[in-house]
């Protein structure tokens, strides 16, 4: 056996996990036992053949699983371990050309010998030396070494059924594998796209339990508005591009595609076939009719992107793909579970990568040429490779994994800014013109709304901050382990770092702004200077975007919404607001609200109408904004900020007050103002702390923290569920 690159790691350190090495030993048992389940409904004769060179018997995956162990862990790490023969290192290397020659992986259908009897001997063998290994207190690299085997096993368990579907459906049978296997799932209905922002978003994995060292590093990528479609493509689609020549059609086809249809004949996905009813398919439950609603299955890349281009779409980059999933919503469904998805990207190298040192550093980067990236899940992967960071990838002409479509197409210029649009119009032709304030924060509206903060006038900011400081770590002791914050209009996310300080028991952090610049720059900040922390930022209304990761959900959820943005809703609108909340927190989730309690109308109205008039240019953007973006030929000369104080209704209401009678055009729309009308802009709530504990308490929470400011009076508080 060659030796091994004893360097100190020998994979990424973020990749270990967290298990101690008891609970290790039990996960390498039920992974090892996992195998032979999925093994034991085939017979020594199904384990021997190889359908194809891409393809390999079961019984040289179980050998080869195995064999990893004893080369990377055991040998290098059990002192006095014997291998069990060996033989079995040339037999059995996949690919490591650091640890030497190795069986040609075209005839592997050929080793008749050693028997099953004799893989399954090898087997106990190996798994008797990892268990005296595990009792004993490992090393981190050893540790490192066996987490990295058990995802491999796992790889290979998914291998395991692919390969014998394939196997299966070579012969004149078509047997079946087992009654029970798995099989993707119907989803009819909407065949809707969901629009996403785009802008600047972090893409690649960071602080995870495991991840495999192709995942990382996270890095930022800019993304132009898109649509996602949010179901795959199903049987009965592709039923419909078969049936309008979509097989005979070179205008859909890459020209290797093209060339690899002409020579295999190629009319259907891989496993299809015509019956007088209509198509049957082989799966792994054997021989059935094609279900129109199931999604399309075992298609190329090839064979996706000429769909696509039929279907008049195109597939979704990989980044599209992780940060659709990142900010995961109901309206997309099958993300996972089903089928992998294609991208259009190439697999390469994230930006920063780097190969671990010694024979495993071959595991992925050896591969990063001439092949694509899929995404998601299949019905046959293992649960712990379902993740928006993992990169599955094969060559384009390869069908017999169970790979499907989800369609793509770049948003239309208008959608980025049609909500806005809409709001312009409709606000503007009411009796009582008003325009939503989350319209303020364009890149220049975002800077002077930190601005404001730094005023004397305005104490919000400066009472939130000094109390978080101070009630920073009493918070922090209720947050439990790995927990995750979600962040609720996070602007420049400064006080958030006062949480994040005190509690460096966070796992992650997905801030949510509607300001793409503001949160692309406060979110690489934060993903510096936190490092163990996995910043997932997300571009949108807070209101609307609020969909979580599948890593989001298996961890507690702890809300942050701070800066009494809270006031910034009627009652009835903050209720419905923390009910979502509560919904999306769930149960044993946390949320701290700040909170501006009501006091004297003069200090409210300076804290709105500051001497330099920050405020006011803050206002007027919201004009210059519509100028620019809305094609609008507004004066802001002619309009004046005000702020008063509405004591009816318990808020500062902000108002642009036309100085002059005028006419305004924008969005193609004309505008009549009189002299002393308004528009009105923001209204600023301020609550007594018994009116928010009512409104608490009718949105699922009750109040379990409270913490005042002195004077100009600020609170802090904490919400458990009810």
């Amino acid at each position: 056996m060659a030796p091994l690159d004893e360097s100190p790691e020998p994979w990424p350190s973020g990749l270990l996990a967290c298990d101690k090495d008891s609970a290790l030993l039990a996960r390498y048992r039920a992974t090892r036992q996992a195998s032979e389940t999925l093994a034991a409904p085939l017979s020594p004769e199904d384990q021997i053949a190889q359908s194809m060179p891409d393809a390999s018997p079961t019984k040289w995956h179980l050998a080869h699983i195995t064999w990893f162990f004893e080369t990377f862990v055991l040998a290098p790490h059990l002192p006095g371990y014997e291998a069990f023969d060996a033989r079995f290192g040339y037999l059995f290397n996949s690919y490591y050309e650091a640890i030497g020659a190795r069986h040609p992986r075209p005839a592997r259908g050929l080793l008749t010998r050693p028997a099953l009897s004799e893989i399954m001997a090898y087997r106990r063998h190996v798994d008797d030396a990892m268990a005296q290994l595990m009792t004993q207190a490992l090393s981190p690299r050893a540790r490192a070494l066996v987490v990295l085997g058990l995802a491999h096993e796992e790889q290979h368990q998914e291998l395991i059924l692919m390969d014998i579907l394939n196997l299966f459906a070579a012969s004149p049978l078509r047997p079946a594998y087992s009654s029970g296997a798995p099989a993707p799932r119907p989803s009819p209905g909407s065949a809707g796209f969901l629009t996403l922002p785009g802008g600047q978003v972090a893409v690649g994995a960071e602080g995870a339990d495991f991840m495999f060292d192709n995942e990382a590093p996270r890095h930022i990528v800019l993304l132009t508005p898109y649509r996602l479609a949010e179901r795959l493509v199903t049987n009965g689609e592709w039923i419909a591009f078969i049936d309008d020549d979509g097989y005979r059609r070179p205008e859909f086809w890459h020209s290797d595609g093209w060339a690899k249809v002409q020579a295999e004949a190629w009319d259907a996905p891989l496993y299809w076939r015509r019956s007088g009813t209509g198509w049957e398919t082989l799966g792994l439950s054997g021989s059935q009719a094609v279900d129109p609603d199931a999604p399309v299955v075992h298609v190329s890349f090839y064979e996706a992107a000429a769909f696509a281009a039929w279907s008049g779409k195109r597939l979704p980059t990989e980044a599209e793909w992780e940060h659709a999933a990142r900010t995961r919503t109901a309206a997309l469904r099958q993300l996972d579970g089903d089928v992998w998805q294609w991208t259009s990207s190439a697999y390469g190298p994230h930006p920063g990568f780097a190969a671990a040192a010694g024979a495993v550093g071959e595991y992925n980067a050896k591969f990063m040429v001439g092949q694509m990236v899929l995404k998601g899940g299949a019905c046959v992967t293992p649960a712990d490779h379902s993740r928006p960071t993992y990169r599955n990838f094969y060559y384009p002409h390869q069908r017999w994994m169970f790979a499907g479509v989800r369609l793509a197409e770049d948003a239309p210029e208008s959608d980025a800014h049609d909500a806005f649009r809409a709001d312009v119009i409709a606000g503007l032709g009411k009796a009582r013109k008003t325009l939503p304030s989350k319209w303020f924060y364009d890149a220049r509206g975002s800077e002077l709304f930190e601005a404001i903060c730094e005023l004397p006038e305005y104490y919000p900011t400066r009472q939130e901050s000094a109390l978080l400081e101070l009630i920073a770590p009493e918070i922090a002791a209720r947050i439990p382990q790995g927990a995750v914050l979600l962040e609720l209009g996070s602007g420049a996310s400064l006080k958030t770092r006062r949480l994040l300080d005190a509690a460096p028991q966070l796992s992650g952090y997905a801030p949510i702004d509607i300001s793409e610049s503001a949160l692309a720059t406060a979110a690489a900040a934060i993903a510096a200077d936190y490092p163990h922390l996995a910043v997932r930022p997300v571009v949108g209304d807070f209101t609307r975007t609020l969909g979580l990761t599948d890593d989001e959900q298996r961890h507690q959820r702890v809300g942050f919404f701070p800066g009494s943005t809270i006031g910034n809703f009627a009652p009835d609108a903050a209720e419905a607001l923390m009910r979502r909340m509560r919904d999306v927190l769930g149960n044993d989730g946390l949320f701290i609200v700040g909170v501006d309690l009501a006091k004297d109308e003069e200090t409210l109205v300076s804290a709105y109408n500051d001497a330099q008039g920050v405020t006011a240019r803050f206002n007027l953007n919201l004009l210059r904004r519509i100028n620019a973006e809305l094609d609008g030929d507004f004066d802001e000369a002619l309009f004046a900020h005000r702020a008063v104080w509405n004591r009816l209704e318990g808020r500062i209401e902000m108002h642009l007050e036309a100085i002059a009678s005028q006419t305004v055009h924008a969005a193609d729309q004309t505008f009549a103002f009189v002299k002393g009308e308004t528009i009105h802009t923001e209204n600023s709530y301020k609550y007594s702390p018994e009116f928010f504990a009512g409104l608490a308490r009718r949105s699922g929470w009750r109040v379990t923290g409270e913490w005042l400011s002195p004077a100009p009076a600020f609170a802090v508080f904490m919400l458990e569920a009810s």
